[in-house]
């Protein structure tokens, strides 16, 4: 048992009236004691329930993520020349379980016009228990599950486009992923899923949120941590695919805006896209609608793959406005671009 750990866990849940939040590197230090397992199961279990029901800070998950970047693993994305930035798409690690994800075309739209993009995220797990990114790269073709960290660093250098498995390649964590299947609820370590960069370099963080709270406890997060360049949004299912059904909320942040944080409200209909968010009926379905949309084909998810491509490749600086973004996503698709670029992937991978 760590009685330091004891005295974190006595800290945040001693109640409304005498609870106390943890300073960002009483934080950070907690969560070293849980990855390396100097605290016990019954500790980690506690802590992570009263963590839900006390609600983190931004200090909170600063001192998290420090201890993420300390024991975990970092992509040395600066020794590599790009034109853009590295671009991180946060995913929950949870899946998707009610709408069709369009974030692997995205990834592939972004790597087609030059902008590197790194993804992470693990296998199944609670609290949804939802179709995770690694199956439906294998179902296009590309298992990431079989790469040393090594080859996963060579494959964004070679190709734009990478995955970090975290079951393999941050193993730490894996524990902690176990408590989360048992006590049934999402503890705030799995904010910290979204926010986290396994990069060592600079990047641009594309953070989905839920819940209006989330979206300001990760800006104050990453002013924390000085990170200037990062974008929110009230994605589907908390992910970064941009919704058809609604108004599109998004936090823009870099250093060349007016302001360092800005609102932008973004309507599918001023632009033409339907008011239609694809179910997930059949997850041999999904995989299906997805390749069939990298082959040149149309179907019901092409409105979806074109909102987000375009937005994602203004986003990124590759066009100069959202209308001309659109145009470019649907020009890539059309001109087999986009199979050209997951074939490259996969033959680099198979090789």
């Amino acid at each position: 048992m760590s009685n330091t750990f004891r005295e974190y866990l006595k800290k945040i849940g001693s109640g409304t009236h005498t609870g106390k939040d943890l300073t960002r590197t009483e934080a950070a230090d907690a969560a070293k004691l849980m990855l390396l397992g100097e605290a016990t199961p019954a500790q980690i279990g506690a802590f992570l329930i009263a963590h839900r029901i006390k609600r983190p800070t931004a200090a909170e998950l600063a001192g998290i993520l420090d201890t993420y970047d300390e024991v975990g693993p970092k992509i040395p994305t600066n020794d590599v020349s790009f034109d853009y930035p590295v671009t991180v798409l946060g995913t929950p690690y949870d899946g998707r379980s009610r709408t069709v994800p369009v974030t692997p075309i995205t990834a592939l739209i972004l790597a087609t016009a030059g902008v590197p993009v790194v993804m992470h995220g693990g296998d199944r797990m609670g609290t949804k228990y939802g179709l995770p990114m690694v199956e439906i790269w294998q179902g296009l073709g590309i298992d990431f599950t079989q790469f040393s960290l090594t080859q996963v660093t060579e494959l964004l250098a070679k190709t734009g486009l990478t995955f970090v498995y975290v079951p393999r390649h941050f193993p730490l964590i894996n524990p902690v992923i176990s408590y989360r299947n048992e006590i049934g609820k999402r503890p705030p370590l799995a904010s910290i899923e979204l926010i986290w960069s396994p990069c060592s370099g600079d990047v641009h963080t594309m953070v989905g949120f839920v819940h209006p709270p989330t979206e300001m406890f990760f800006k104050e997060t990453f002013e924390l941590r000085g990170v200037k360049q990062f974008t929110t949004i009230k994605g589907l299912e908390g992910s970064c695919d941009l919704p058809l059904s609604r108004t599109a909320i998004i936090g823009l942040a870099e250093p060349d805006l007016k302001l360092p944080w800005e609102r932008l409200l973004l309507h599918p209909k001023d632009y033409g896209f339907g008011n239609k968010d694809i179910a997930l009926d059949s997850e041999t379905k999904v995989i299906e609608q997805l390749q069939g949309i990298i082959n040149g084909e149309s179907n019901e998810l092409i409105s979806s793959v074109i909102y987000n491509g375009g937005f994602y490749l203004w986003r990124c600086g590759v066009c100069a406005d959202l209308k001309t973004g659109f145009e470019q996503a649907e020009t890539l698709l059309n001109d087999q671009k986009v199979s050209l670029k997951l074939q490259e992937i996969i033959n680099f991978t198979n090789s």
